[in-house]
């Protein structure tokens, strides 16, 4: 009985550091974020504001809230605009742009084809140079 209740609390000691590491990982990247999405993520990770509280402050459905610090979280954690980060010096300041936008933010292609006055093709091929770099920085 004494050797299963170990185990036991090996796996969550364990499963709480793997918690705990993502929590720093995110907190140290949430200063890439701008206006409401870093309010959010502050408000969710350094205040502990639940859901509920920031939909009521926000005026908008829980649900709502839930979805977008998921979203958020996802791509922090994800690393490919830190990638990019580490990188700059083989992108020009426009690229680098359009990867904040694209992998950060989550702006569709057309948006950032708007947004930064380019066309569509023009932002595919920049994405399309971008995710060859991550996939060379991955696989190394």
């Amino acid at each position: 009985m004494q050797a299963i209740h170990r185990n036991v609390s090996q796996n969550t000691l364990t499963s709480r550091n793997v918690y705990r590491d993502r929590i720093d990982l995110l907190q140290s990247r949430v200063s890439l974020l701008r206006g409401t999405d870093r309010l959010l993520m502050t408000m969710y990770l350094k205040n502990g504001n639940s859901f509920r509280q920031m939909a009521r402050l926000a005026g908008v459905n829980e649900a709502n809230i839930a979805r977008r610090i998921y979203k958020l979280t996802k791509r922090l954690i994800d690393g490919e605009y830190i990638t990019c980060l580490r990188n700059r010096d083989r992108f020009t300041r426009a690229e680098m742009g359009v990867a904040k936008d694209y992998f950060l933010l989550g702006l569709s292609q057309r948006k950032i084809s708007t947004k930064r006055n380019y066309s569509l093709y023009h932002i595919r091929k920049i994405l399309k140079k971008i995710q060859q770099l991550v996939k060379i920085s991955d696989d190394a």
